[in-house]
């Protein structure tokens, strides 16, 4: 029961096939996902938005049921500012020429480099759980290099990372959702089953590692460009876990106002996977601050 009045689509983009689902009626919203999930992960709180909002919620390129491109030495395609357009296209596609973009961890570094990218299509945006990657490479530190060591570990050349997947998806998996999460409680069966099922494609898990690895170089390299010099226009929301990295290492307000004019948030009373974890609460301040 899903996702129940939605609808499924598969949009060609620029550079390849995007895969989600589109609900709801009135302002348009779109929702980003995070790693090891896919835009399942909203299934929780994509039901509340659409009694308000037109809801998008889409797979990212190399996620789920979208494609998987081949990629380039320098791993261009798999950068955020290619994943976004991807995703700004969609909308396009869909009607809608500005939106507001809700994403979280991978889908939140998504969400702000579209927002410094394409500031005319994104009117809000809410980034669940991250800095930017530019200040938290910029910060790195030792509880960063253990904390954070899948960073490290899926941006290690091809194809070790890919190999060594291979071998245990289920367990690369479930190590991620139950030790960033307060409630492991929080993912249906069902739905850890088909996080799971994702890594065991050779293709999805080497456009993630892709990914990573543009995300330390190419992601890393624009952030720096703009720090300081091209600022997000619109209203920031920014979530994050109280008892998470994010909270331990950083203010999280304090990055993101170096990066924003009006920028609002709060800690949640819960792990890394906030729209799994604590659905309620996290879809209350979304619809307070989409309006």
């Amino acid at each position: 029961m899903m996702f129940e009045g939605f609808t499924e689509f598969d949009i060609t983009t620029t550079g390849t096939t995007i895969h989600g689902r589109r609900g709801g009626d009135g302002p348009p919203v779109l929702l980003l996902h995070g790693i090891p999930e896919t835009h399942l992960m909203w299934h929780r709180v994509a039901p509340a938005l659409a009694e308000r909002h037109t809801v998008v919620a889409a797979d990212l390129r190399g996620y789920g049921d979208s494609g998987t491109p081949p990629s380039t030495p320098d791993h261009a395609p798999y950068a955020m500012r290619e994943i976004a357009r991807d995703q700004v296209e969609v909308m396009r596609a869909l009607g809608f020429d500005r939106f507001g973009v809700v994403g979280h961890d991978r889908g939140a570094r998504c969400a702000y480099r579209m927002a410094l990218d394409h500031p005319a299509a994104v009117d809000r945006l809410a980034v669940l759980d991250i800095v930017p990657t530019g200040e938290a490479f910029g910060r790195a530190d030792m509880d960063f290099s253990l904390g954070y060591w899948v960073w490290s570990f899926l941006a290690a050349p091809a194809p070790v990372p890919e190999r060594l997947i291979a071998g245990a998806p289920e367990t690369f998996v479930d190590h991620m959702l139950d030790s960033w999460s307060d409630a492991p409680h929080a993912f249906p069966a069902a739905v850890r089953a088909e996080y799971a099922a994702r890594f065991r494609d050779p293709a999805t898990v080497h456009a993630i590692c892709e990914e990573y690895r543009a995300a330390a170089t190419l992601d890393h390299r624009h952030d720096e460009a703009d720090r300081g010099t091209n600022r997000i226009a619109c209203p920031v929301l920014a979530l994050w876990s109280a008892t998470g990295a994010v909270a331990a290492w950083y203010d999280p307000l304090e990055i993101w106002r170096t990066w924003a004019d009006d920028v609002r948030g709060a800690a949640l009373p819960c792990g890394h996977f906030l729209p799994e974890e604590a659905p309620a609460e996290t879809a209350r301040h979304l619809l307070d601050f989409l309006g």
